[in-house]
């Protein structure tokens, strides 16, 4: 949903930090290597010790790093190899991170539930965007829906960083939130899908 309104907006700021990166010699593939290597590490290695600020900080930043590579691609001849290398750095990318919460859930806050409810959330966002990525391959529609990629990883730092200046049940929250949203923008999915094949079945 954010992607709808906020893609121009952003697409002025980074387009012109992305043409000159690609003029400086680095590649939009680089760029998104960069950018998932560096969240993963940051996740892992900060969330599960209990650093949750330095870890939402981290993430972030290499977040908006890995966000330069679409702006990249703009600026030059982008490949379809790139789409997928994109699209498959975000899904490691997004398991590390719900993972690491998950894990400091188990070892640091000792709340099984929390623990279940992030790996619960990992699951459907995996599949939210393989219902999407599987919908187009047939030929399909199934984009959209209540929360995407950036507003789950916008949620889900914005109860680890409030958890990090001591705001109590910040974590739990959130991912309670996020599996909400997650069930309902699964379900408008296939919907979406459902409908495109009653359109293109004649």
């Amino acid at each position: 949903m954010l992607n709808v309104f906020a893609r121009a907006s952003i697409s002025r700021v980074v387009d012109p930090i992305g043409a000159a990166l690609v003029r400086a010699g680095l590649t939009p593939n680089a760029m998104t290597l960069i950018g998932t290597v560096g969240a993963i590490v940051c996740a892992l290695a900060f969330f599960p010790n209990d650093m949750l600020l330095w870890g939402t900080f981290t993430v972030w930043g290499f977040a908006m790093v890995d966000m330069l590579d679409g702006a990249m691609a703009r600026a030059t001849k982008s490949t379809p190899f790139g789409a997928v290398l994109d699209s498959t750095c975000d899904r490691l990318t997004d398991g590390a991170v719900f993972a690491a919460i998950a894990w400091w859930a188990f070892t640091v806050a000792e709340d099984g539930v929390t623990a279940g409810v992030a790996l619960f959330v990992l699951v459907l966002a995996q599949v939210i965007s393989y219902i999407k990525a599987r919908a187009e391959a047939s030929g399909l529609n199934a984009d959209g829906g209540l929360i995407e990629r950036a507003e789950r990883l916008i949620i889900a730092l914005v109860g680890t960083g409030l958890e990090g200046f001591g705001v109590p049940y910040a974590i739990p929250v959130s991912l309670w939130l996020l599996a909400v949203l997650s069930v309902l923008t699964l379900v408008q999915r296939v919907r979406s899908a459902r409908t495109s094949a009653r359109e293109v079945t004649p």
